[in-house]
């Protein structure tokens, strides 16, 4: 058995490179899982085997809440009977909601801006993220969460809002003890990609890189006495790790504007540049982080955009370019 108010670490098998995902059991008013692994028989019989290690079965979780909507995150609702209360940003409702049309929309916005980066066609089977099977069905949102709510059953934390590695991404704190569970936010030794996303309002495609770089700001304004991450070991010291990490991104976006400098490319040309190992394998990853320096170096007005035959074409801005 664990106290009350301790947070309990659950690490659970995922398919994917990192190999592996954090969930928390965090026994207050209510008993809660924070986060639910990825949705394979695997994941849930470790899940299981874990929560008997501490005298509980899955029957006993009252509510899950989500961090984000990414499918490592979420998919192991489905194997939980019965009534639970689902908490997350408003943005995860329609991952959760297994709406075909929802997924359709994203599939056609991630080809048509695969066409502006100049991605060959052979390159949509990597659109794999939008595979509906990954998604669960049976547990929709119950209500949503927001700056500044107070967790009902979790007494002391707090939501705060943190897009950019996900739209949707919040981190939940206590300003008691200064505990944060950050999901993928913030890790220790990988810096989180801020993945493209089809706007859910208006017509403009959100800047992951940007959102991400001021969620990382505001941290920096918080006490932290710890962060329990969505991957690997918790860590201590955040503030430290963030500055660092502001800092890399800049150089990495310098280092883009050096290949620009040279020449104007595509932003699949860039990203084959960047990552010629990880494009192909991991190529939505790859491409997002690619995009991710050229809206910091855009914001800054450090580089010129054009289209020409319906693709992005990046150069370096040059003196007397307007």
């Amino acid at each position: 058995m664990f106290s009350k108010d301790a947070i309990y670490k659950i690490t659970i098998p995922i398919p994917y490179p990192i190999k592996d995902v954090n969930v928390y059991v965090v026994k207050g008013d209510a008993l809660t899982l924070v986060d639910a692994g990825m949705k394979t028989e695997e994941a849930w019989r470790v899940f299981e085997h874990k929560l008997k290690e501490i005298g509980l079965v899955p029957e006993d979780i009252e509510q899950v809440i989500l961090t984000h909507h990414h499918p490592d995150h979420i998919g192991l609702l489905d194997f939980f009977d019965g009534d639970l209360r689902v908490l997350g940003h408003r943005l995860l409702a329609p991952w959760l909601s297994h709406d075909v049309r929802f997924f359709d929309r994203q599939k056609e916005f991630f080809l048509e801006l695969l066409k502006q980066f100049a991605v060959p066609e052979s390159f949509a089977s990597h659109l794999d993220h939008l595979d509906l099977s990954l998604y669960p069905r049976n547990h929709p949102l119950t209500s949503s969460i927001q700056e500044g709510d107070e967790i009902d059953g979790m007494p002391g934390f707090t939501v705060i809002e943190t897009p950019g590695h996900a739209q949707s991404h919040i981190v939940l704190y206590n300003e008691e003890d200064c505990r944060m569970i950050g999901g993928d936010h913030l890790l220790k030794t990988i810096s989180s990609n801020p993945v493209l996303e089809m706007p859910y309002e208006g017509k403009e495609r959100p800047k992951p890189q940007l959102q991400y770089n001021e969620s990382l700001k505001k941290l920096l304004h918080i006490p932290i006495s710890v962060v329990f991450p969505g991957h690997k070991d918790e860590f201590f010291d955040p503030h430290l790790l963030i500055r660092n990490r502001l800092d890399k991104q800049h150089e990495r976006a310098l280092t883009v504007l050096k290949h620009l400098e040279k020449q104007e490319m595509t932003v699949f040309a860039l990203c084959k540049l960047l990552f010629p190992a990880a494009y192909q394998q991991e190529l939505l990853f790859a491409i997002s982080e690619t995009v991710a320096q050229l809206d910091y170096l855009e914001q800054y007005g450090k580089i010129n955009k054009r289209i020409e035959n319906g693709v992005l074409l990046f150069s370096a801005q040059r003196r007397g370019d307007k």
